[in-house]
């Protein structure tokens, strides 16, 4: 099974999260491949559960599994690790602190790890303080550009930048996705993307230059009664993914 995402003209790669195997199985069809499937280490008691339900998503969409948190948990980091070091994801969901610790037991470079890094409120610097103990602290504010050099360092492979609230951080986001791609950094906005401001926050990133963008797309493709990420919406946001690179 590769290891590496299945980017739409090796650039945009659609995160969505997968209520089942078959959830999974169908929004990897609707996306034609181009996705990874968002399996919440949350939502299990054990390493062994989420490891072995775990392992039916990869068989089923040729290891499109991205190995996530729950909305940001930070004391899922350690689990997450440890998971993602059996199951040899193609995408780990990390908090900064533990983008290192995620690398280093995966023992390969081609799984993408993500770091997550939120808004300040200040164009060019970001909140890295995200970890289990950092987030209870002041936020640490630094320059975008170090942020980048210290994920550099700790072997991860782009910035999570949450959350978006949509377009709320706007002009911060298009900050670091200039600094991304003169860094040669992947970008992955997440929080509050819909089907109405999807194409304008992948098209930011997309225009600035950034090699790889994994958009992520959560609640607000889900279905309300069955929890269901919506197939229909998926190929929707693909359709999107493609009227960016045209």
């Amino acid at each position: 099974m590769s290891l590496i995402p299945n980017y739409l003209s090796d650039r945009i790669c659609l995160n969505v999260l997968a209520n089942s195997v078959e959830n999974a199985k169908e929004c990897y069809e609707a996306a034609e491949g181009h996705v990874v499937l968002g399996v919440l280490s949350k939502n299990y008691d054990s390493d062994e559960a989420a490891t072995e339900d775990m392992k039916k998503y990869q068989t089923a969409t040729n290891n499109a599994l991205s190995v996530g948190l729950g909305a940001g948990d930070p004391n899922q980091s350690a689990m997450v690790s440890r998971l993602s070091a059996v199951l040899q994801p193609q995408h780990v969901n990390q908090v900064f602190t533990g983008a290192g610790t995620s690398r280093a037991v995966l023992g390969q470079n081609d799984t993408v790890v993500n770091a997550l890094v939120s808004p300040t409120g200040k164009v060019g610097f970001v909140n890295i303080a995200t970890g289990p103990l950092s987030s209870k602290e002041t936020p640490a504010e630094v320059p975008i550009d170090t942020a980048i050099a210290l994920l550099k360092d700790m072997g991860a492979s782009s910035v999570k930048y949450f959350p978006m609230k949509g377009l709320a951080h706007i002009e911060e986001y298009k900050a670091v996705a200039e600094a991304c791609a003169r860094q040669d950094f992947y970008l992955e906005p997440t929080g509050g993307i819909d089907l109405d401001n999807f194409e304008e926050i992948v098209q930011i990133a997309v225009d600035a230059g950034v090699k790889k963008i994994i958009p992520h797309v959560y609640s607000s493709i889900i279905d309300s009664k069955t929890g269901d990420t919506k197939p229909k919406d998926v190929s929707l946001l693909l359709e999107m993914m493609r009227n960016t690179l045209k």
